[in-house]
Order: C-alpha cells, then structure tokens, then sequence
C-alpha cells in the first residue's frame, strides 16, 4: 500500500507544473508592444512576462494607463495565456524612497502605490522593489531614516492591495545579499514583505565580500518569493551571457527547489540582435535544463 501511495502521489507530482519560468520584459526590443512581447514570450518557451516599471518617463507612464489600455492589455493576457506574474520595478532609481528632496520621495510614494494598483489589476503576485535607500547620491543617515519610514509605509499600501514587496538583491553594498534584506524584512515583520534575490548579485557580492552563495540564499528560508536568474561575472552585473560568466546555476536551482520556490525569471537584455528569437529560445533551455534537472521527481522519491 505504501509504495502504491508513493506511485500515485509521484504520478501527480509530474502532472503538475512545479516552477514557472518568466521571461524579464528588456529581453525583447523595445519596439514590440506588449501584446506582441506576451506572444513572444510563449513563443520562446517561458511561462510568464515580467513587466517593467523603470525610470524612464515611457515607463513610469504606464502607471497611469486609461481603463481602456487596461482592459485591452487584459484581454492580451488572456488571448495569448500569457500572465503577467511579477513587476520589476526600478523606478526608484530616479526618486528613491530614502531621497532627502521631500518632493521625490512624495513622487516615490506615488509610484509605489501606483504600481500596487497596476499589479492588483493586472494579478501579477509581487513587485520586485530595488534594494537601495538612494541611487545617485550618497546614502548617510537621513536617507536611511527617511527610507525605514517610507518602506513601512509602502508595505502598509501593498498589504492594502494584496500585493507582495520583494526586495531585489543589488549591486550596491546596502542590500546585496539576501541576509542584508532580511534585516530589513524582520524589522518590518509583515507577510507582505519578502526577497527577491538576484542570483548573479548575490554571486558577485559573495566573491567580493567573503561569503557563501547557499548559505546567503538559505538566510532567507521561508522568506524569499522569486528568484531572478541572471548571469554575471566578477564585478560586472548585466549584459553577461549565459554560461560565459561565474554564477553556478545548477546549485542555485537546486538550492531554490529546497526553499520551496517556484516562480523564476530568466533576468537578461535585448542588446540589437537581429537573431533575438533565437537568443531567447536558447536562453529558455539553458535556464530550463538546470531547473528541470532541479525539479525532477525522480530524483527525491
């Protein structure tokens, strides 16, 4: 009877999808229009869009989108079975929460509630937030203080739309690794506030600062909500190829899986190929066989 049990649940196990692949939205040329980037995106082999809110006046403008523009880019999702699952947002790269102007961090505030708005209306589950209290000018402790403040305020405005925060790991020493984001996280003490980390910043934080990739992403156990999946090499953090840089995605797959994630986001950049199909079908399966290989049942039955 047991072994028959152990069969059953192993067969419904490999029926249901355990991990979902996205796909971040500047992995495709700008000039496609969401609809078209939803369709690209199944195309490729990824399971989700993330969407991006950076700080470009282009993008912050979506945040005030027409019920119209909505309603339409809704029916794409559902058209297309596409959905958009998560919202990187770095717009507060341009007016962070921490900034000592009172005026961009009113603007800061704004966004923030803006996005929660748009990621309840669209059903994405979390908004990747940046891990960082100012961006271009130096931290000290007001921006500090100003930024603790309006953290608190922001998760009070996320839990009021049944959106999850997620701290993005940067490449600043503020929040780098997943245990610095946890500081935050404990202090803050709320279900709506989580980690997101970014494999290939953790990685290089970890070569620059001593420490231990697995043991970082194991800090955060019960607490991380994504993971971004994206390569890099000794202090060089984006527009690095797959496979060409030091991140060890085998182990971080497998050390996701044991954390109980199941949301991923292949996190790379259209840089003008005129081959991008190609480049995002193959950058799937890379992603994919390490994930696979993670998430086999027959490894751990």
């Amino acid at each position: 009877m047991y072994t028959k049990n152990v069969t059953i649940i192993g067969d419904l196990q490999q029926l249901m999808k355990q991990y979902r692949l996205g796909l971040y939205e500047k992995g495709m040329p700008g000039s496609l229009s969401l609809p078209e980037k939803l369709l690209e995106t199944r195309g490729a082999g990824f399971d989700y869009l993330e969407l991006s809110i950076d700080e470009t006046d282009e993008k912050l403008a979506r945040l005030d989108w027409t019920n119209a523009v909505m309603s339409s880019l809704r029916r794409a999702i559902e058209d297309t079975d596409v959905p958009v699952l998560s919202i990187c947002l770095s717009g507060h790269r341009r007016f962070p929460l921490g900034d000592e102007d009172s005026a961009r961090r009113r603007r800061g505030l704004e966004i923030m509630e803006k996005s929660c708005a748009l990621a309840a209306s669209l059903g994405a589950r979390i908004i990747q937030i940046a891990g960082y209290d100012v961006f271009y000018t130096p931290s000290n402790e007001r921006t500090r203080r100003y930024f603790a403040e309006n953290l608190a305020l922001s998760v009070r405005l996320a839990a009021s739309y049944g959106v999850m925060l997620a701290f993005e790991t940067m490449e600043t020493p503020f929040i780098n690794t997943v245990a610095k984001a946890m500081r935050w996280v404990q202090n803050i003490n709320s279900p709506w506030l989580r980690v997101y980390p970014d494999i290939g910043n953790i990685t290089n934080a970890a070569k620059r600062e001593g420490g231990d990739v697995i043991a970082d992403m194991e800090s955060g156990r019960g607490s991380i909500a994504a993971l971004h999946l994206k390569e890099t090499r000794p202090g060089v953090f984006r527009e690095v190829a797959y496979g060409s840089g030091h991140v060890d995605f085998a182990a971080a797959c497998i050390a996701a899986r044991n954390l109980g994630l199941g949301l991923f986001v292949g996190e790379f950049w259209h840089k003008g190929e005129q081959n991008w199909r190609c480049v995002l079908a193959d950058n799937a399966a890379f992603l994919r066989r390490h994930l696979d290989m993670a998430f086999d049942i027959r490894n751990h039955w």
